[in-house]
């Protein structure tokens, strides 16, 4: 593989992980969810690219399904929600944003450690992008960990998702059919999720977790 396909594929990549640190730094929800949408367009440029790379055509439509509904679609429609629900916009975390940037640069490290040593005889290019998509995926769980809100913790499941996406691609691709059921699955999941904050705002008046902890603490006494 020549110089220039590998630093393209690396730099996309990388911004993938830079992208999912700028999300753990937000503390206000549109700032977030501009973000995400920031995280599947780079996404998107980076299935695109390995398409490209693989000669790969099917990896098009995973590109495109990435572009229309992660980088378009749901920010849009959760930007709505939150204004139809009168969210607060500022997002509550359980600790606080130094130690949790500091955490989410151990698991990068972490993940660049762990995935080179265990893969020392696969494709550079695949071991690059499976270590990245490591990064990615933790941090979205460390997003959905230190974050309160619900929706905040809903943007943490969908990077995460993202990040398998990556690891698929980069792993010399995923048949179509896959892909396809993968995002169908995600909007209906997208769709259960939508339902269930409204559910949780007309009965706690809010859409922080610690309401659901506090009522299940008052029906076990």
């Amino acid at each position: 593989m020549n110089g220039p396909v590998f630093d393209i594929a690396h730099m996309l990549a990388g911004g993938l992980v830079l992208v999912s640190m700028m999300m753990l730094y937000q503390d206000r929800l549109y700032a977030l969810l501009n973000m995400f949408a920031l995280h599947s367009l780079v996404l998107t440029l980076s299935v695109a690219w390995q398409a490209f790379v693989q000669d790969a055509p099917h990896l098009y439509v995973t590109a495109a399904i990435a572009l229309i509904f992660k980088a378009i679609v749901i920010p849009v429609v959760l930007h709505r929600m939150i204004r139809q629900l009168g969210i607060h916009r500022e997002i509550e975390t359980v600790v606080g944003i130094g130690p949790t940037m500091l955490a989410g640069i151990g698991l990068v490290a972490l993940s660049i450690v762990v995935m080179l040593r265990v893969t020392p005889q696969a494709d550079p290019l695949a071991r690059e992008d499976l270590a990245f998509a490591l990064s990615v995926l933790l941090l979205g769980l460390l997003i959905m960990v230190t974050r309160r809100n619900a929706v905040s913790q809903v943007v943490g499941f969908m990077s995460l998702e993202n990040g398998l996406v990556l690891a698929a691609t980069g792993a010399k691709g995923m048949p179509l059919v896959v892909e396809i059921s993968v995002a169908f699955s995600i909007l209906i999941a997208f769709i259960v999720i939508g339902v269930f904050l409204f559910r949780i705002r007309e009965r706690f008046d809010t859409v922080d977790v610690r309401a659901l902890d506090d009522f299940r603490g008052r029906r076990r006494k």
